[in-house]
Formats: C-alpha cells, structure tokens, sequence
C-alpha cells in the first residue's frame, strides 16, 4: 500500500503556520488568564487552555512525518471540531455559565471564526494527502 503525501508539504505550510499561531495565541492567553484570575472564569478559562493544548498537538501532528504524527493529527483535528461546536452551542445557549470569553466561545467568534472553520479545513488536508500520487 502507498504512503500517504506529507502533510507539511505545499497548502499544508500555511495550515501549520495558523495552528502554530493559535496554538501560541491560545496557550499564552490561558496561561496569563490562570494566572492572574482563575477565580472569576474557571471553566472558561480551563477550555482556553484546552484549546491551547489541542492546537499544539494538532501543529506538531500536521509537522510531523509518519503514521504516528498523522493519527495525532486526525485525533486532533477531531477533538477541536468536537469541542468548537460545543463550546460554541454552549456559550450560545447558556451564556451565563461562561463569564468569560474562551477560544471556542460563540464559535471563535472573538477571532473571526477561524477557530470553527480551522478544524474543517485541517480534516480536509489529512482526507487529502491520505491519498497517493
């Protein structure tokens, strides 16, 4: 059976380059957010640093090469869309449990929504290179 394309080739720079970004962004801005107010958002602020932690696995899985990176990538890739629709459906619905904004809060709607459509394009670049020639 023939390996799949590299996903850190061509289209795919540009993809780790913006889940790179995101996974500084989200990291970074959880971490000064746990640090200098837990007490006011916990869960808020604990989903940011989720997001933060999914992103990196989702860059290092999209950088890496072999079979490992690319099932860390899909687990990943999945886990963010999974948690940016509910995030999203749930800071839509039931505001009030979340005091404060998160990455994933109104669908990434703090930052332009590329957080709900990021997922959807990093599933289409692993379909994509999973297939040869």
């Amino acid at each position: 059976m023939p390996e799949p394309r590299a996903t850190a080739t061509g289209p795919g720079r540009i993809l780790i380059a913006v889940y790179g970004i995101f996974a500084l962004s989200a990291s970074a801005r959880a971490g000064v957010q746990i640090a200098e107010r837990f007490g006011e958002a916990p869960l808020a602020y604990s989903l940011s640093a989720l997001a933060g932690f999914v992103y990196i696995l989702a860059t290092v899985g999209l950088a890496g090469t072999g079979p490992g990176f690319r099932r860390l990538a899909w687990s990943a890739v999945v886990f963010e869309l999974v948690g940016v629709l509910a995030v999203g459906a749930f800071t839509t619905v039931v505001p009030a449990d979340f005091p404060r904004e998160t990455v994933w809060s109104h669908f990434g709607a703090g930052y332009g929504f590329v957080p709900l459509v990021l997922p959807f394009v990093g599933l289409w670049w692993l379909r994509r290179t999973s297939r040869t020639g």
